[in-house]
């Protein structure tokens, strides 16, 4: 009660706004949406072949590997570039190839997302030592 927090990312040595600071809840959701629907299109498209049901389940998987392969290398998947998002870790630097793994996996559980700090980083954020920021 009373005590100031300070602004989003400032424990993490962030800029308060514009390039390198957290990046807005909005946004993240944003792009978690173009993801998850380029998923399940894919899924869809190549893998069920139409079938409906069995394409929400290969999306998952196209979910995680996606996820794995373009913030392990590029640090952002198409739909954070798309916003101009990026995945960095806490020091600023690229999300090693095991953090990515750690990170997309624990994404895919959907339940460590939902569990945020006060710099709004999820549970599978702070456990792999990654940050979502605005590029």
């Amino acid at each position: 009660m009373g005590v100031d927090f300070g602004y989003r990312g400032e424990r993490l040595g962030l800029p308060e706004d514009g390039p390198g600071s957290v990046a807005p809840l909005g946004r993240r959701f944003g792009a978690i949406f173009i993801d998850w629907a380029l998923c399940l299109l894919v899924a869809n498209g190549l893998i069920a072949q139409g079938n409906a049901h069995r394409a929400g389940n290969w999306a998952i998987l196209v979910f995680l590997v996606l996820s794995i392969l373009t913030v392990g290398t590029i640090g952002c998947t198409p739909g954070k570039r798309l916003l101009r998002l990026r995945v960095v870790s806490e020091n600023g630097g690229r999300l090693t190839f095991p953090r990515a793994v750690l990170r997309s996996v624990l994404l895919a559980l959907v339940i460590p997302a939902v569990i945020w700090d006060r710099d709004t980083r999820g549970l599978h954020d702070r456990l792999s030592k990654a940050v979502q920021v605005r590029m």
